[in-house]
């Protein structure tokens, strides 16, 4: 069956000239010429049959089609592109393992131990980003995630690695003016987006009354959260684990040492189809390995 796909050639040119709005800037980027990447875009609006450019006020801008299909033109190279590093890869390697972790997890706890990792499996090639969210894993170029909530990801394998405990911090000079665990009720309480009742939770487990727990600034990530309680913005609620050098210097300090165990858990997460691939299955070795023990 006959495919209606323009040449690589031509897209590449187009979507360069659509991220510029300029056939210039594109020739530069491209090396080629101006007329030459003009021609490519003039071929493409050949075969579509539709103006993609135009210009106006000696300026060029993108038609109503010509937005919408850079959209998508640009996802797709994106898409052939990782696509295509990871073929190349897999070169005399044990595969690649493309993986979506929290933010503050993976900068705290997970990289300073992926050397061990590499010199336990020198063959795989582990690529990561971050992901505060499930998603969908088909729509990402993704094999597995690390994931802190419950064990509910539809169409997925969920390892549990470990729970965790919270406490509050804040900065030393904010802990000065905590005199009983009372008087947090009156301090500004750092939220963190994706974790929206803890404050509420752990008052509840402490027996004090906190009409105002769901109240205070909100961060996307905990990194954030840590920051802002480090620059005495307010308290923060904070995994222990992931805090424990910012107390060691001095930089957070803890008014109450009550950690409260989170109901929640960090889950090693899948596609089924993935249960068998080798680089998954290597890490899901290795990171259990890693894991204090229960």
């Amino acid at each position: 069956m006959r495919r209606f796909i323009p040449s690589t050639s031509c897209l590449i040119a187009f979507d360069t000239a659509a991220r510029h709005l300029s056939f210039t800037k594109a020739a530069n980027e491209l090396h080629m010429t101006q007329g030459a990447v003009s021609r490519q875009a003039a071929i493409l609006e050949d075969y579509l049959g539709v103006k993609l450019f135009e210009r106006i006020n000696r300026r060029l801008i993108l038609t109503e089609a010509g937005v919408e299909y850079a959209s998508q033109v640009a996802t797709i190279l994106k898409q052939i592109e990782m696509a295509t590093f990871q073929v190349m890869a897999h070169k005399n390697s044990g595969g690649v393992l493309n993986l979506a972790t929290l933010p503050t997890f993976g900068v705290k706890w997970l990289i300073p131990r992926l050397a061990k990792f590499n010199a336990a499996y020198p063959d795989v090639i582990l690529n990561l980003s971050t992901e505060v969210l499930p998603f969908d894993f088909n729509s990402r170029p993704v094999d597995a995630a690390i994931h802190f909530g419950e064990p509910n990801w539809p169409g997925a394998v969920m390892v549990r690695l470990m729970g965790e405990e919270v406490l509050p911090v804040c900065s030393q000079e904010l802990g000065r003016q905590i005199k009983r665990i009372e008087d947090l009720t009156e301090m500004t309480l750092l939220q963190h987006t994706t974790r929206p009742q803890a404050w509420q939770d752990w008052f509840s487990q402490v027996g004090v009354a906190c009409p105002d727990a769901l109240s205070g600034p909100r961060f996307e990530q905990l990194s954030m959260v840590i920051q802002a309680a480090a620059a005495g913005l307010g308290v923060a609620l904070m995994p222990k684990f992931l805090v424990e050098t910012e107390i060691a210097l001095g930089q957070l300090h803890v008014p109450f040492p009550f950690a409260v165990k989170s109901p929640q858990s960090y889950y090693l997460t899948y596609p089924e189809k993935n249960a068998s691939k080798a680089a998954v299955l290597k890490f899901q070795e290795w990171i259990l390995g890693e894991l204090p023990e229960a």
